[in-house]
């Protein structure tokens, strides 16, 4: 029995290799109405349109930043790797982990990242 390559189909998107995308790292993907970046954050991929809810600004040209926890008093603790997403117009921040704003009033659409056979494939799109 021959494998089939894997190729994308109207709803799901091959894009690109899981060693061109290291963790820390990302990739834009043309697709839908506003596009798609594809995160990979600590070896998992994650993938969020490139729009913000709040004024509509291209959020995946936003910084990432680590998750800030409170710990003792005047103190705080870095945890997560680059897990916050946050928009270049307005600075809304955004977690990479469910969508949810810092905030918790607002939520970016997400989309179901796999690998398959060392590809990284954007679905539902």
């Amino acid at each position: 029995m021959t494998s089939q390559p894997v190729t994308s189909t109207p709803t799901s998107h091959v894009v690109g290799t899981v060693e061109e995308i290291p963790p820390g790292s990302s990739k834009f993907v043309p697709v839908g109405k506003f596009g798609v970046g594809v995160y990979n954050v600590g070896g998992e991929f994650r993938a969020v349109t490139n729009y913000c809810p709040h004024r509509g600004g291209p959020l995946c040209v936003g910084q990432r930043y680590p998750v800030i926890e409170p710990s003792e008093p005047y103190q705080f603790e870095v945890s997560g790797e680059d897990e916050i997403l946050k928009c270049p117009w307005h600075g809304w921040e955004f977690d990479l982990r469910d969508g949810v704003s810092e905030v918790g009033t607002k939520r970016i659409r997400m989309h179901r990242v796999r690998v398959e056979d060392g590809l990284v494939i954007l679905e539902g799109v």
